[in-house]
């Protein structure tokens, strides 16, 4: 009902402006015409019909400014807007001094040009300064909000909002980490890495270039099945080179989790207090446990690096070295635990053939 007022208001304006048009054209040209009344009702029509395409224009970039202002987070509207309200009083004080100069009445233009010019600048600088630092500048504003509150009482712990690294979308595991619910909260993709995946997905290697690719196919498997929860972030920090820094200044304003496989980013992130959810860690601590006495069945697949050594692997990646197995490489044998060790690099496991069992 409301699409359809608008547009009869903008035909029937559209109709005014044609019909009293022709009050515009010059004397000269008016006592040519021999039915000024047709002219004005075919002026009439034509602006009419303007209004027409006019308002439809104006209904569809409605409605695209409404759907894109309902995907936006509370916390990122409310931020932009204080941007705005605040940028349009930077513009106004700015624009007094400039409204008390004298200026000869042909250049009278001037001002209202200075002011509709700085005005959108400054709005513009205001809702881009709020995207970057909004989020922090809230929590300055308001550190006493009904959310702090409750989370003081320990009435409720909000879910922390989850950042994406380039490194944890091409792994892949992400996406079935958020589609069995592992993962709470918002999910962040910053544009800056986006920018990351496009570039290796246009890389000239075939291996980068596929890397690439893949991360981009997850990203929009993700989305379609998270919807708007998962939010592209605009925020970008032209005095800092490389994508991890980003990263890390990303989580420390909005208070996020960063999500990574990046082993040095994972170390750098967490010296700066920033929380880290680490992939790699979760598949860790998720291996099965095996003690000594276990059995395990492993087929035998290359020589170690001590005499007689055989080594072989779990279906979790997970190196086992089996004492006395160099003779048994390309067997699927029973091997008996003995031990296991923890690395850096990952868990190895230590075993021996297991004796056959005498009748």
């Amino acid at each position: 009902m409301l699409d359809t007022l608008l547009l009869l208001i903008i035909v029937v304006m559209g109709i005014a402006v044609g019909f009293n048009s022709i009050d515009l054209l010059p004397t000269t040209v008016l006592d040519q015409v021999a039915n000024v009344r047709g002219l004005q009702w075919v002026t009439a029509g034509f602006g009419g019909l303007v209004g027409i395409a006019l308002g439809l224009l104006l209904q569809t970039l409605y409605h695209r400014l409404e759907r894109n202002i309902r995907q936006l987070p509370a916390d990122t509207l409310l931020s932009r807007a204080v941007g705005l309200v605040v940028g349009l009083l930077l513009a106004n004080l700015m624009l007094a001094p400039i409204f008390l100069l004298p200026i000869p009445r042909d250049f009278s233009f001037i001002k209202p040009l200075v002011a509709v010019l700085t005005s959108i600048v400054f709005a513009y600088s205001g809702t881009t300064l709020a995207d970057s630092h909004g989020r922090a500048l809230l929590r300055l504003v308001n550190p006493n909000s009904v959310e702090s509150s409750l989370l003081a009482e320990g009435m409720i712990k909000p879910a922390r909002a989850k950042v994406l690294d380039t490194s944890c979308i091409i792994d892949g595991r992400i996406e079935a980490l958020l589609n069995l619910g592992v993962l709470e909260g918002q999910i962040i993709v910053p544009q800056f890495v986006l920018q990351e995946l496009q570039l290796i997905a246009d890389a000239a290697n075939d291996q980068k270039r596929s890397r690439g690719r893949r991360g981009l196919d997850v990203l929009n498997r993700i989305q379609a099945n998270l919807g708007d929860r998962i939010v592209i972030h605009s925020a970008d920090y032209p005095d800092l080179t490389t994508v991890d820094a980003k990263l890390v200044r990303l989580c420390q304003e909005i208070n996020g989790t960063l999500v990574t496989n990046d082993f040095n980013l994972n170390k750098v992130a967490r010296f700066q207090k920033v929380d880290v959810f680490n992939v790699n860690e979760l598949a860790q601590a998720l291996r099965p446990i095996y003690l000594p006495g276990d059995t395990l069945e492993l087929k035998i697949l290359k020589e170690g690096k001590e005499p007689a050594q055989g080594i072989g692997y779990l279906e979790d990646g997970t190196m086992v070295v089996v004492e006395e197995g160099v003779d048994h490489i390309g067997d699927q044998l029973s091997v008996v635990v003995t031990s296991a060790l923890q690395t850096s690099a990952g868990r190895m496991i230590f075993a021996r053939l297991q004796m056959p069992t005498i009748a």
